[in-house]
């Protein structure tokens, strides 16, 4: 299959476009600066992106746009993410009527797994509403998600919905950024730190994207781990794994001024997902079954399986 992948240089694309090759697939990068191996495309730019996809002549597109800076505010996250909300809308409308134009019969799109509705019980399974009253800063990136999804679902493509992603280039990788400041003891734990975290590596949410390629899967579909976690248990273990101090704790309250209300909701407010659907839907399974075992292997070197 000849797979055009948009947004090839994100955190994702970097390890599913040798994955693909891998398994026999035919790989047209797309970014949006030239590169070794890329096609260069601006998704905001109609025409360009129309004829790159155009002479690309896909059968799959695979839609990984985003452009997520290294280090968020959390203060500002609609700021931060003002770019790749755009991506999520134009450019996802861009490239969509590209790839139907050239004949694209199969899309799979990048979602988001942590945009549940905090108010339910467990794990969050597909079927679960995304935010009903999300923080000010999270109104603009899940108002682009939703967009994103539905385009996607009138596309006849999937949704993978992606938990907290880490791995090489993200922020939970050695020299990621959330990283850095726990180790310079600089992440507090916020409230009773009672978010629930579901994790995804970037090969896990390499191979579930190659999974979907596969399988005449449509939908939104939770590409997670198999062990949610609280955020009061993962934060203090990752602290340890660094050698770093233990995690101060600090009142949601006073936390909020440095923050802001989407700062103290990442902390104390997020809900997990469940990913038995896309298991038995997609025959995936992720290589790290737990967040302990994926950040041993990341930080310490250490050779984690199931």
């Amino acid at each position: 299959m000849r797979v055009l992948v948009a947004g090839a240089t994100g955190v994702v694309g970097r390890a599913l476009v040798p994955l693909l090759a891998s398994v026999g697939h035919e790989v047209v990068a797309l970014s949006r600066t030239p590169g070794k191996g890329t096609v260069a495309a601006d998704a905001l730019d109609r025409s360009s992106l129309h004829k790159a996809v155009r002479e690309a002549a896909p059968d799959a597109v695979v839609n990984m746009l985003t452009a997520i800076p290294a280090a968020i505010d959390p203060r500002h996250l609609a700021r931060d993410f003002a770019l790749t909300n755009r991506l999520r809308t134009e450019g996802t409308r861009n490239l969509y009527e590209a790839a139907h134009d050239a004949g694209v019969k199969k899309i799979v799109a990048q979602g988001l797994a942590y945009a549940y509705d905090p108010a339910g019980q467990g794990a969050a399974d597909e079927d679960a509403p995304l935010w009903q009253r999300p923080p000010k800063q999270f109104v603009p990136v899940l108002e682009a998600l939703k967009e994103l999804e539905l385009r996607t679902a009138d596309a006849g493509g999937t949704v993978l919905r992606f938990g907290h992603l880490y791995g090489p280039g993200t922020i939970y990788a050695s020299d990621g950024s959330f990283v850095q400041q726990v180790s310079a003891g600089k992440v507090p734990l916020v409230g009773g730190g009672n978010s629930v975290f579901s994790f995804t590596h970037t090969h896990d949410a390499a191979t579930a994207v190659i999974a979907a390629l596969d399988k005449p899967a449509s939908g939104p579909l939770n590409i997670v781990d198999d062990t949610p976690v609280a955020l009061h248990e993962w934060l203090p273990e990752l602290a340890r794994m660094l050698g770093a101090k233990e995690p101060k704790k600090a009142p949601a309250a006073l936390a909020r001024l440095a923050v802001g209300s989407w700062g103290v909701a990442f902390m104390n407010g997020l809900r997990g997902a469940d990913n038995a659907r896309a298991v038995l839907t997609l025959d995936w399974r992720p290589r790290y079954a737990s967040w302990r075992a994926g950040f041993a292997a990341e930080l310490n070197g250490v050779t984690a399986g199931r």
